[in-house]
């Protein structure tokens, strides 16, 4: 899971509660979780806060587990386009297997001229059935 990390100086309820999501994650482990810190514009909180690097991260880390052979199938969750140069190397380079996942009714991704790679596309039902419901503003012990 590649994600941003609210600043314990800006947002400190958001930072504890998603340090706390991180290692219930991390302790299923189901996940790994990479964070980096989110960018917070000068104008912010007018303007919100942005993730910064974290499609860099991903799409490095794509290519880079394809060559060490690190996994069987990657699959990434995402509609950002700029993931696509990161899926077009390990698929032209026969590097590994990879597939995309996104939000049915999204444009879906795929190599120009061809209907590569395969896509799936996740509904708004199905979607549900994914989602983290625990309130992780709730610190535990503090009811």
């Amino acid at each position: 899971m590649y994600r941003g990390r609210p600043s314990p100086d800006h947002q400190p309820r958001a930072a504890a509660a998603n340090d706390r999501q991180t290692a219930a994650w991390q302790r299923s482990g189901a996940v790994t979780v990479i964070r980096r810190p989110l960018g917070y514009p000068a104008d912010w909180p007018t303007a919100p806060a942005q993730e910064k690097g974290i499609d860099v991260a991903l799409a490095i880390d794509v290519v880079a587990m394809a060559l060490r052979k690190e996994y069987d199938a990657a699959i990434v969750v995402s509609s950002d386009t700029d993931l696509m140069p990161a899926i077009e190397t390990v698929y032209t380079g026969q590097l590994g297997h990879v597939e995309l996942a996104t939000w049915a009714g999204a444009r879906r991704l795929r190599f120009p001229r061809t209907q590569l790679p395969w896509c799936h596309f996740i509904s708004e039902p199905e979607y549900h059935t994914l989602q983290d419901l625990t309130d992780y503003t709730q610190v535990p012990g503090s009811e």
